[in-house]
């Protein structure tokens, strides 16, 4: 008995031991402002301590100067006087309320996305019937208004490709990636040459292919908008780049899961749509995120062919007489309708990879 209650206590003593040794073990959580930790990494020796200085100093004077001219210099009546123009291009006044429910819609979205639970079971459901909305609401028809694509313009329009082009090249590159991978001989060099072929390619290069070449391959009855080439073009591109992504998601996980899946009796669509796919796309995220990233910035490309996105409504601007010279301005605005919109892309992305990292530990 005492050697029994003996035993019981030394397995005691271990489990604490190990509980103690466990939880020292642990990631602790760094103070940034920690004085010591300050001084040891910007004050170490002198040229550290040189150095933190002076940046310190050209920090506070650059940042002084910006705000003073920001604020006192800048002379910004190209945006306030035209902030329609920039939202919604050369739309009708008096159907404006159409894109702009559009983006506000849009806005309201995604602060839900972000800092709410509302609607989490239907929030990807909400996110596909956006695009199809946003072209109803543009375009009319169904009791609105029809009106043509040549009026469309302003963030309304940059949003409008982004979301339209990707909506099609993120299915085309999973196809084009299971197609990189299959074991028929035909389909595999298809897709290995569609996407060793449009990588080569310069993005300008499909945009001229999309708007000028395209309608010469079509009959004559057969007319496309140039908002639709502009989606197809961009769509065409961005798939290869997708394909890759997807691929790399696909070579990064383990043959064993197949295997043991072949062994469970999955089919092999089985074990694509419900083991590989979703493990790939939740591994290319972050390379997904910066694609699209870059797909919103590569449609400022589109105001040299001729649609008034953001660029181009601010190109035509700048050669009104009334606004000549104020291309920092007006650059600076863009810069920064830009960023807002590229931080809102990369905080849904990282809500997204977090929540699939949580589902991924429920399983």
């Amino acid at each position: 008995m005492n050697l029994l209650k003996k035993n019981n206590s030394q397995k005691d003593i271990n489990l604490k031991h190990l509980t103690t040794s466990s939880t020292n073990s642990l990631p602790q959580k760094i103070n940034p402002f920690n004085i010591r930790i300050l001084t040891r990494d910007f004050f170490s020796n002198p040229l550290d301590t040189t150095l933190t200085v002076a940046l310190i100093f050209i920090s506070i004077l650059g940042s002084v100067n910006i705000l003073e001219w920001l604020i006192y210099k800048a002379n910004w009546n190209i945006v306030t006087k035209n902030i329609n123009l920039f939202i919604v291009g050369s739309y009708p006044k008096e159907y404006s309320w159409r894109p702009i429910s559009w983006l506000l819609i849009i806005l309201i979205i995604s602060i839900t996305t972000l800092y709410t639970n509302l609607f989490k079971s239907r929030r990807y459901l909400i996110w596909i019937i956006i695009i199809p909305l946003g072209i109803y609401l543009h375009s009319g028809g169904l009791g609105l208004k029809p009106l043509p694509t040549d009026i469309w313009g302003g963030l309304s329009l940059t949003l409008i490709l982004t979301l339209s082009s990707g909506a099609i090249a993120f299915p085309l590159g999973i196809l084009l990636a299971l197609g990189k991978q299959s074991e028929i001989t035909l389909v595999r060099f298809v897709c290995k040459i569609y996407i060793e072929v449009i990588r080569s390619l310069p993005l300008i290069a499909v945009l001229f292919f999309g708007q000028l070449l395209i309608p010469l391959f079509l009959p004559m009855e057969v007319e496309i908008n140039r908002v639709s080439r502009a989606v197809l073009a961009f769509a065409i591109f961005a798939a290869s780049y997708i394909a890759e992504d997807i691929r790399g998601g696909l070579q990064a996980i383990p043959k064993t899961q197949c295997e043991a899946a072949e062994a469970l009796g999955l089919s092999k669509r089985q074990i694509f749509f419900q083991i590989l796919l979703p493990q790939s796309i939740r591994t290319a995220l972050p390379s997904l995120t910066n694609q699209a990233i870059g797909l919103l910035q590569n449609t400022s490309l589109m105001a040299i062919l001729g649609l008034v996105e953001l660029l181009g409504i601010s190109r035509s601007l700048l050669a009104n007489p009334e606004f000549i010279g104020l291309y920092l301005e007006t650059y600076v605005w863009l810069a920064f309708i830009y960023w807002i919109i590229c931080s809102i892309m990369s905080l849904l992305a990282k809500k997204l990879e977090n929540e699939l990292r949580i589902n991924q530990a429920k399983e």
